[in-house]
């Protein structure tokens, strides 16, 4: 979704400044156009030659050294789709909430229509100062985006609020900031992840589902302008900014968990592997090792999909079937028999990938096959067909 975009990228000194390296490597990666203008206190901290290096873009410092007719800071504000400041420091934020342009930065930044993300990064004092705090409050209400600081260990040797924000959160603001709004006004239900199901209190049949999939849609949705609620099996993901995260162990407890969030919700999308079985009866003590083999007696689990169809209403309702044959065939029986809009089908190379061909078949007969990609650009493609068969009702 970055591909072709313009971003302008400040930064601005401070300890942090390094980490703009590494924000600038992710945003190549995914197909933006990088041009970082530095701060000439940020240039103490990291050379503009390693930046250019990984932007291939030259890195502009000042205002006034230009030999070319055109004029950098309206040429570069002109090409933005974004700017966005990481770090940026109190005195950044404090000059453009007074409207102040005193170096390119802060001039770029005055010239540009371009959304602006802000990135802050200081002390927590300096963060917990009143002035500073009401001068991010200012560029809020004037529709400046914020992504951070969080808490953690801060460069002066002290703990508290004020450390950059995780540059794969910053990432996923720059997103959010790209984004189509078209989801605002939706309540997005997203489940994810495997489901245990214990057999003694150490032991448990479960699925090497990764939940990237359901994540991937949760973080979307979110960046789209929903409100989102993740209900989340055992994971190694970390929650997505802005989501609402629900976890539970069993295929019972997510479907308690479903339940309470299903009524209100206007778009449910269950990318969870949930169990098909479980055991009859669960140990209370752990079962010891025997001469003699062991049989375990299993039932069938509830299934949450079918529930909730049988009960939609007006709600989209969207599916997952992993098949190992007749994708298409199989995965649209499963779309009728459970009243789905969508169902998404993949076979089972895509568990725990970062990749996968997906199949989309929706109630309408459609059946598109979409080639390789990762999940984040196969959450966008799910989107993108369900505010499109949402419009066309």
């Amino acid at each position: 979704m970055l591909e072709g975009k313009n971003i302008i990228l400040g930064v601005t000194g401070g300890i942090a400044a390094y980490k703009a390296l590494e924000l600038t490597r992710l945003l190549k990666k995914e197909g933006a156009c990088v041009w970082p203008v530095m701060t000439d206190a940020a240039t103490k901290f990291i050379g503009p030659l390693s930046l250019a290096t990984l932007a291939g873009n030259p890195v502009y410092t000042d205002i006034f050294t230009q030999d070319r007719a055109s004029i950098d800071h309206i040429e570069l504000a002109d090409r933005a789709d974004l700017l966005a400041v990481v770090p940026a420091t109190a005195n950044l934020i404090g000059k453009v909430a007074s409207g102040i342009a005193d170096n390119l930065l802060t001039t770029v930044i005055m010239a540009s229509p371009a959304p602006v993300l802000i990135a802050p990064a200081m002390n927590h004092r300096m963060y917990a100062n009143p002035v500073v705090r009401a001068n991010i409050e200012k560029l809020e209400e004037l529709g400046y985006l914020f992504v951070g600081p969080e808490r953690g260990e801060l460069a002066c040797g002290w703990e508290g609020e004020g450390r950059l924000a995780k540059i794969e959160d910053v990432m996923d603001a720059v997103k959010a900031a790209l984004s189509p709004k078209d989801l605002e006004g939706e309540k997005v239900l997203v489940t994810a992840g495997a489901t245990r199901e214990p057999i003694d209190p150490v032991r448990f049949i479960s699925n090497a589902s990764s939940g990237k999939m359901g994540y991937a849609l949760a973080r979307a949705a979110r960046r789209r302008g929903a409100e989102v609620v993740l209900v989340s099996g055992p994971v190694h993901l970390a929650d997505p900014p802005g989501v609402t995260v629900k976890r539970v162990e069993s295929s019972a407890e997510m479907r308690d968990e479903v339940l309470i969030h299903y009524p209100q919700s206007t778009v449910v999308m269950m990318a969870a592997a949930v169990s098909d079985f479980r055991p009859v009866l669960r140990r209370t003590g752990k079962i010891k090792k025997g001469t003699e083999p062991l049989a375990l007696e299993l039932e069938r689990t509830p299934d949450i999909l079918m529930e909730m169809g049988r009960n939609k209403d007006e709600r989209f309702l969207v599916g997952f079937a992993l098949e190992t044959e007749d994708l298409v065939g199989n995965a649209t029986e499963k779309l009728r028999e459970k009243n789905l809009d969508i169902i998404v089908a993949n076979g089972p190379e895509a568990i725990d990938s970062d990749t996968s061909r997906v199949t989309l078949i929706d109630r309408g007969g459609g059946v598109e096959n979409l080639s390789p990609m990762d999940k984040e650009e196969i959450a966008e493609r799910l989107l993108d067909k369900v505010v499109s068969m949402k419009k066309a009702g």
